[in-house]
């Protein structure tokens, strides 16, 4: 099966982030930020970037409208935030989903989105779990350079939450699932607008 790479820009130079790329043989970025911009890193603007990428002949793909974390469908949010299941449950996420798959066939293949820490991140909570849910082999770059397969972030993540301990009652898919709810309560998108209304 395939295997994407994720990583997250973090407040590095352009130069760094394409260091990082490199060394882990990265043709092709996919951008799943819903708003691919940044006051503080404006390196990472969506048009500053791909041209950047694109100079060291690396493509550049935007994706946020199908994977990013900030939907537009009112129906993928409750008291304003917003919830994964039903956000991976829509046609635009499920069609970008396909494109990575695709994506990663045709290259080396990097999800990208801001935060340093995957597990902080949508794309670790949210788009790597319905990737390896489909038989994708995913791994996180940090940005140390280090590689992360997803199997050990999980483990991190059960960790966190103090589910790593095997449980009589649980089995170890229902405790990484708790894992991830808690930490998706934790980092999901807040509309305040539709937090207001609610």
């Amino acid at each position: 099966m395939f295997q994407l790479l994720t990583v997250g820009h973090s407040t590095h130079s352009i130069e760094r982030f394409i260091e990082l790329l490199q060394q882990n043989g990265v043709t092709a970025v996919a951008d799943v930020r819903s708003v691919p911009a940044s006051r503080f890193t404006p390196q990472f603007n969506r048009e500053p970037l791909r041209g950047s990428l694109e100079r060291v002949g690396v493509r550049y793909v935007f994706l946020g409208e199908e994977l990013g974390a900030r939907s537009s469908d009112p129906s993928c949010y409750i008291d304003g935030k917003v919830q994964y299941r039903r956000l991976a449950q829509t046609p635009a996420f499920a069609s970008g989903i396909d494109r990575l798959i695709d994506g990663a066939s045709r290259g080396r293949l990097a999800i990208m989105c801001t935060e340093q820490e995957p597990l902080d991140c949508h794309r670790t909570v949210l788009v790597s779990r319905v990737l390896t849910e489909r038989g994708v082999e995913v791994s996180h770059i940090h940005g140390d350079g280090s590689i992360e397969t997803h199997d050990d972030a999980m483990v991190r993540l059960r960790t966190k939450h103090h589910l790593a301990e095997p449980s009589l009652f649980d089995t170890e898919e229902e405790l990484l699932g708790r894992a991830l709810d808690l930490q998706e309560s934790e980092i999901a998108y807040v509309d305040k607008q539709l937090s207001a209304a609610g």
